[in-house]
């Protein structure tokens, strides 16, 4: 079968780095994880002091300091997953905390940290065979991918859910707190000049606040079967 790429975009939370690994997992794809890669900046950006008092970014020196930072993804043979390191550094645990999820925003919003994130990103899926979430993968980074896959759900169920992942991980967390984080990472998301959050034209919309994640990953399956059998048929037809 015809290798694809897939794009999963949506607002913050929805789950769509779970329901990319998975999927990812399930058809022997190479995942990758862009809003890793931007909390690994953003991480990078707070042990430098890059972020002013009033939680804007030193951006002259963030720039300068960009050939510094050096993402990778490893394979963490325990969980079937990758992990993110910032130049060899494990750091997966550390940038999903609140502090990190508190600044990646403005981060992500600045035009040289987006143009120096897609290029890599587009360098990993270059071959195809790759799932990736984010943002702009459906619009930006892949805007020719085969199938593209929008995801959504309510603020609260979203909070909810980043909630209990973190009590589940043993850390400190504030629903309320959490809550607001995701309503305003959505407007930031939504309203930047950059490469805003919006659904592609041809991208299939995922409303996932009320489905169990087996009908989630059973949906999704349907989703690239299909865009791969009709991959398939356009191969097939002849040229004149």
């Amino acid at each position: 079968m015809k290798k694809i790429t897939i794009a999963i975009d949506g607002f913050s939370s929805c789950g769509k780095s779970t329901m990319a690994k998975d999927l990812a997992q399930k058809i022997g794809y190479v995942y990758v994880d862009t809003g890793a890669m931007y909390r690994a900046v953003t991480l990078f950006a707070m042990r430098h002091s890059l972020f002013n008092a009033d939680g804007t970014v030193k951006t002259d020196r963030l720039q300068s300091l960009m050939p510094n930072i050096h993402i990778s993804f490893k394979l963490n043979r325990e969980t079937g997953r990758p992990d993110t390191f910032l130049n060899d550094e494990l750091v997966e645990t550390e940038i999903r905390n609140m502090e990190v999820s508190g600044h990646v925003s403005p981060i992500a919003a600045i035009p040289f940290v987006r143009a120096a994130m897609v290029e890599r990103q587009q360098q990993m899926g270059k071959d195809k065979g790759v799932v990736m979430d984010g943002r702009d993968i459906g619009t930006v980074v892949f805007p020719d991918a085969e199938l593209k896959i929008f995801v959504t759900a309510t603020a609260d169920v979203r909070a909810r859910r980043r909630y209990d992942e973190l009590k589940g991980k043993g850390l400190p967390a504030n629903y309320n707190e959490i809550l607001k984080n995701v309503q305003e990472r959505d407007y930031i998301d939504t309203h930047r000049e950059v490469s805003p959050l919006r659904k592609a034209a041809d991208a299939i919309e995922l409303d996932n606040s009320h489905i169990t994640i087996d009908e989630q990953n059973e949906w999704l399956m349907r989703q690239f079967r299909r865009a791969c059998d009709e991959d398939t048929n356009i191969e097939k037809q002849p040229t004149r």
